[in-house]
């Protein structure tokens, strides 16, 4: 018995063949299908010299740096009073000057807090006006940044001697 499929199969062949009658549009790409949507590159803006932001820049970086140094003191006289007391017990003399002096470790810390603010305010200022960013400006907030996190992670490992 002879399969139907077969003659069917080609004549699908066979019509491929066939003559092209008729004006058919080209398959090649159109004109406005070559040109491209994309945004154009844009130059980078370079920030000019701005002596007035360098001078905010210069305040709120000494003051980054005192509240630092200031932080520093505190931390070193509370770890060594956290060493001291350590295996104390907790109510007892030694644990309470620990615990005094981890207070004043936390005041000395939020003293960074409002350089570092004014630091971010001076950026977002420059980024709302559509200013490029200014890299001094950005050099000065990633390094208050970075003391901060320093100053959080010194005061964990104080807390955890007391713990």
């Amino acid at each position: 018995m002879r399969s139907p499929v077969l003659p069917l199969v080609v004549l699908l062949l066979a019509s491929g063949c066939a003559e092209q009658r008729g004006d058919f549009p080209s398959l090649l790409p159109r004109a406005i299908e070559q040109r491209s949507d994309a945004e154009p590159e844009r130059p980078v803006p370079v920030a000019t010299a701005d002596p007035a932001l360098d001078a905010q820049i210069a305040k709120l970086s000494s003051a980054v740096d005192a509240a630092d140094a200031g932080f520093r003191k505190a931390a070193d006289r509370a770890e060594q009073l956290a060493r001291a007391a350590r295996g104390a017990a907790q109510g007892s003399e030694r644990w309470l000057d620990a615990q005094t002096a981890l207070a004043e470790v936390d005041v000395a810390r939020s003293e960074i807090q409002q350089p570092i603010a004014e630091l971010e305010r001076l950026a977002i200022d420059r980024a709302t006006a559509g200013e490029p960013t200014y890299p001094a400006l950005d050099a000065a907030l990633k390094s208050g940044r970075e003391r901060g996190d320093a100053q959080v992670q010194r005061v964990r490992t104080i807390e955890a001697l007391l713990a």
